[in-house]
């Protein structure tokens, strides 16, 4: 049987990566593509769990050497239990956020060591890399100001302006490094304009599969 793709969306806080995710949802219904949806932190339950933890706790003395790994203790869980599986009987997956995010939040934000991150990305994850990312760009102040109106901030959310700039930094230095991988979409556009540009992606993608 053949393996399934594995396609993660990456972005800052307000980029849109629900609404843009929908568009490759889609994108793979209308090619008749098997896939799952899935999210990180979540997807299962200890992943959720952690989720909530990180994102919603009240409690802002969580280290950051605490938080990057629950990060990756729920990455474990994930994989193991939803995206290797479905990898594995021929599916795809589409993820929002995978271990980009954790190099852009917990590296170019938090600025835990790049070295750290990735002997856990290694540990955890092995061989798997996603196939490709789609990368939603726009500037700090733009997501910012979209975020806050959309709901109450999270623990990210409410961080500084130069945590911010700092995630979408290395969001960007990433994408540089891995071109082939990780597209990068003009998030700042028009909805129309977002959803063309994915679509466009998917297209090669899928023809090149």
């Amino acid at each position: 049987m053949t393996r399934g793709k594995f396609i993660t969306i990456e972005g800052q806080d307000g980029a849109g990566k629900t609404t843009n995710a929908a568009v490759i949802k889609d994108y793979l219904e209308t090619a008749s593509i098997p896939f799952v949806h899935s999210r990180e932190p979540g997807g299962t339950a200890l992943g959720e769990s952690v989720r909530d933890l990180i994102l919603n706790s009240d409690d802002e003395k969580i280290g950051d050497k605490a938080e990057l790994l629950l990060m990756f203790a729920a990455r474990a869980q994930h994989i193991q239990d939803v995206i290797e599986p479905a990898l594995a009987r021929g599916d795809w997956v589409l993820c929002d956020r995978f271990t980009d995010a954790t190099y852009a939040y917990q590296g170019g934000g938090r600025g835990m060591p790049m070295k750290h991150i990735s002997e856990l990305e290694h540990y955890v994850q092995g061989c798997l890399r996603p196939d490709l990312t789609v990368l939603l760009d726009l500037p700090v102040a733009l997501g910012e100001m979209r975020a806050g109106q959309r709901s109450d901030p999270d623990r990210f959310e409410q961080q500084q302006l130069n945590f911010k700039q700092g995630v979408r930094d290395c969001y960007l230095a990433r994408a540089s490094a891995e071109p082939n991988r990780i597209k990068v979409v003009d998030a700042s556009q028009s909805i129309d304009a977002v959803s063309g540009a994915i679509g466009a992606i998917m297209e090669v993608f899928v023809a090149n599969d």
